[in-house]
């Protein structure tokens, strides 16, 4: 099976074209301003390769920072609705109360708080009032407002309100954009809300990017079907995608994730994925990153939903290093590496100049670097190890050493040995491999929901076969689907035996 995997970075945007788990061609090239130019020189460059056995490209998977971009910058987001269903309770504390205020003033919301909900045994908080929720419809149609999202207390436990409340609005607006909270985030009303604001303050952009990469496709005579990669490294049908693009946050580090254990062959190991602004660090389990459990900041913004566990850290290729105090980062040259760091002819001082001073890598001009002083090249390359070391030690769970992949196209400001580390591993590819994470990657169906009145065998059967159903939504052949995790916990303060569910099925991609 013939795959592209392309992974657009902040720096550099990669490409690879795969047979099987050959790998036919490659290449990295930086990220351009409008980004797309980048990916369709990529694209261009590996799709001419793929003649060469006659058969036609099977599939294309894209990992962006597209959304992850546009929450940090506070640009191309979408005016917004919320409708909380949750009066009298949750009144002191409205929709996007803890947002900054330029992300808050970015989506100008308008809001709505609404009597309904449910406690947490799920017995009704109070009666929905079906006329308040046709109200506000009305009022956010004539605001011109399209993307909505609609949240529920305890809507995990029941999810009646805000899919009654979902059908209300679509009845007034007919062309409406909504997310519903309850699938997308956990119980944490707050953080649940937030998430789903910031997916209908993007499911605009989602189709814009999706437009645009399958003219970028259409340029390159790619007619194949087209994935974006999801952070639990998985992909999902482009349109599928779009329409939950928080889906696609960290998806960047995850793909390197991946396409670590398939350059390794390790399924159980940590990893540092080192680009041209930051790195991340985090752990595989069964080949797949490790899922953090805990709130994740996006932006500023508190959310509580499927996220990998991953620790940045303002160490990259072009991170900017003092040359009066060795200070290195938060900044970083990012794209702007090739006219901007020393050794490409700029006079800005990076770890990628301390790197070919220190004989680590050869690139550039290397007489640029001539004149650093050994001493102050030393001290950079222990700073960095240092921060490696820190970093490297918050994500680990046990005391034992375990291996450390180092991957990304800076991987070389990784030293060979690191405290903890039984072993720093470096292979071929290794520049690209996100591309080769987004290319090898399957695709999969995750349900994590609370049930109650059902057995356990019966809510574990429950929630796989809705998992399943939502993989082959994805793009999954229903034939090749495994579970990959099954999780239940009894919930003993709820009534009717409640137990909270969380099962991942993932399976090969299905072709027509």
């Amino acid at each position: 099976m013939k795959r592209i995997g392309i992974d657009v970075g902040g720096t550099n945007t990669d490409a690879v074209l795969i047979d099987g788990e050959k790998i036919i061609a490659s290449i990295k090239v930086p990220t351009t301003q409008d980004v797309m130019s980048g990916v369709k020189a990529a694209l261009s460059h590996v799709a001419g390769h793929a003649d060469a056995s006659g058969r036609p490209i099977d599939a294309v998977m894209i990992g962006t920072t597209h959304f992850t971009n546009a929450v940090v910058e506070r640009a191309r987001l979408e005016r917004v609705a919320a409708i909380r269903i949750a009066l009298p309770t949750g009144a002191s504390l409205p929709p996007m109360c803890d947002w900054p205020s330029d992300l808050r003033a970015a989506v100008d919301p308008l809001i709505f708080m609404v009597h309904g909900g449910h406690e947490y045994d799920g017995s009704p908080l109070v009666p929905m009032i079906p006329d308040e929720i046709r109200e506000a419809a009305m009022k956010i149609r004539d605001a011109g407002i399209t993307s909505i999202a609609i949240s529920a207390t305890f809507s995990p436990l029941t999810t009646e309100c805000e899919v009654k409340a979902g059908e209300i609005v679509r009845s007034v607006i007919p062309d409406a954009r909504i997310t519903l909270s309850h699938t997308l985030g956990r119980i944490g009303l707050l953080e649940r809300e937030n998430v789903a604001l910031l997916n209908a303050a993007l499911q605009s952009l989602g189709r814009t990017t999706v437009q645009a990469f399958s003219d970028a496709l259409r340029e390159a005579g790619v007619t194949a079907p087209f994935y974006l990669t999801q952070n639990d490294g998985t992909v999902a049908l482009a349109d599928v995608a779009a329409v939950n693009p928080v889906h696609s946050f960290a998806s960047g580090p995850t793909n390197s994730m991946r396409g670590a254990a398939f350059l390794t062959g390790l399924s159980d190991a940590m990893v540092v994925d080192v680009g041209g602004t930051t790195s991340d660090i985090g752990c595989l389990v069964g080949g797949f990153p490790r899922e953090a459990n805990n709130i994740v900041h996006i932006g500023g913004v508190r959310t509580l939903f499927r996220m990998p566990d991953l620790l940045p850290i303002a160490l990259g290729g072009g991170t900017i290093i003092d040359p009066e105090t060795g200070k290195i980062g938060p900044r970083s040259v990012g794209y702007r590496i090739l006219t901007e760091a020393r050794v490409f002819g700029g006079n800005t001082l990076t770890t990628s100049d301390i790197a070919v001073a220190a004989g680590l890598i050869e690139m550039g001009d290397k007489d640029r670097v001539r004149d650093l002083d050994p001493a102050f090249v030393k001290a950079s390359l222990e700073r960095i190890r240092d921060m490696v070391t820190d970093s490297f030690d918050q994500m680990k769970t046990s005391a034992e050493d375990v291996p450390l992949i180092a991957v990304g196209g800076g991987a070389f400001l990784i030293p060979e040995r690191i405290a903890g580390a039984s072993e720093v591993l470096r292979v071929e590819n290794a520049g690209v491999a996100n591309a080769l994470g987004a290319a090898m990657a399957q695709v999969s169906g995750e349900v994590d929901q609370v049930f109650s009145g059902l057995s356990r065998d019966e809510a574990i059967a429950k929630a796989e076969a809705e998992a399943q159903d939502a993989a082959v939504a994805s793009g999954a052949s229903r034939e090749s689907l495994n579970t990959l995790e099954v999780e239940d916990i009894p919930i003993a303060y709820l009534p009717g035996g409640a137990r909270r569910v969380r099962v991942r099925v993932i399976g090969d991609i299905a072709f027509s």
